[in-house]
């Protein structure tokens, strides 16, 4: 009996049923695998940089080394196919053209399909042998930092910053130590512009100047931190550049719709939580709950009597007089 997957594909054999039947849709899916691709052709700056972005990766990353004569923003067919065949569902093409130096297209698939992709051209990279300080070791957790207003403001660099996470982020682990915190991975959005360029205005033919807004940089930086003595328990951190520094500058973008993004960000039925009455959540993670009670009646509560405080009789030949009858008693 042949075994037909989500793709479509037909299994003739059993170890190919278990490639389909682990490539099929899970309730908890796996740690995302990353393709590296050359294109037709590729400069030295572009060769060190996704070599040192497939050992950031390892080992959730295939680094395919021949070139392939693609076209990302007009046919992206040839990239779904090499990533349904190489189970990713990440990616990152390097191509060198006259008119396109040094860019990198960095994108991610939905379904066997494209989601999204930003094209980022290199403008500056400083190799991570030229800082002093020692490189992190690779494979462990990143943390990773989004600096810049345009990661809040601009739907385009919202989308980028969440591609970026998406990327870097490693493995999925449920716990990280202090002393793990070692690789800080920060990108900044820098909002840039540009020269004055003359308009001209055709009633009355004045020349005008403005700015011409264009594209700012895109800043990528990998810090390792130190953690010091401090007078407290919690130690002090130090960021340490170790390498490498890369500026990119955004080219070109092709971005999915909001229906489809949102399909793709769907949370399953099964790993939803579910809402706990009168239990709330602050910023840091605190739980704090709320308890409802009923009427008290204080007044029938069985307290502790103590013998000064007991009620005696004010009448008979054993009484207490009270503060108001002791000085009736006193005239009499």
């Amino acid at each position: 009996m042949r075994f037909v997957g989500n793709s479509g594909k037909t299994a003739k054999t059993r170890r190919g049923k278990k490639i389909l039947i682990k490539r099929a849709p899970h309730v908890r899916e796996n740690d995302k695998q990353s393709l590296i691709v050359h294109g037709s052709k590729t400069s030295p700056v572009l060769k060190e940089v996704m070599e040192y972005f497939f050992t950031l990766k390892k080992p959730l990353a295939t680094h395919l080394k021949w070139h392939h004569p693609y076209h990302l923003f007009e046919d992206v067919t040839e990239i779904e196919r090499f990533a349904s065949k190489y189970d990713s569902s990440l990616f990152l093409f390097g191509s060198h053209q006259k008119k396109r130096p040094d860019t990198l297209v960095f994108g991610r698939l939905y379904d066997g399909h494209l989601l999204d992709m930003f094209e980022l051209r290199v403008t500056n990279y400083v190799p991570a042998s030229h800082f002093k300080q020692p490189a992190p070791l690779f494979g462990i957790k990143p943390c990773i930092l989004l600096q810049g207003t345009l990661f809040e403001s601009d739907e385009n660099h919202k989308r980028l910053g969440n591609l970026m996470i998406d990327w870097f982020r490693g493995p999925k682990v449920p716990h990280v130590r202090l002393q793990g915190l070692e690789l800080i991975i920060s990108f900044t959005a820098v909002e840039g512009k540009g020269p004055k360029v003359p308009h001209v205005r055709l009633h009355g033919l004045e020349l005008i100047s403005s700015f011409a807004a264009v594209e700012g940089k895109f800043l990528f930086r990998v810090y390792r931190s130190e953690l010091k003595k401090s007078a407290t328990k919690t130690p002090r951190v130090e960021l340490v550049e170790c390498g490498p520094s890369i500026d990119f500058v955004l080219d070109r973008k092709q971005i999915a719709s909001d229906s489809l993004f949102k399909e793709a960000n769907r949370v399953p039925d099964q790993l939803r939580v579910k809402p706990r009455k009168n239990l709330s959540q602050d910023v840091l993670g605190t739980k704090h709950g709320r308890i409802h009670l009923g009427r008290q009646e204080i007044n029938r509560i069985q307290t502790r009597k103590v013998k000064a405080l007991r009620k005696r009789a004010t009448t008979g030949p054993n009484s207490i007089p009270v503060a108001g009858n002791r000085g009736e008693a006193m005239e009499e």
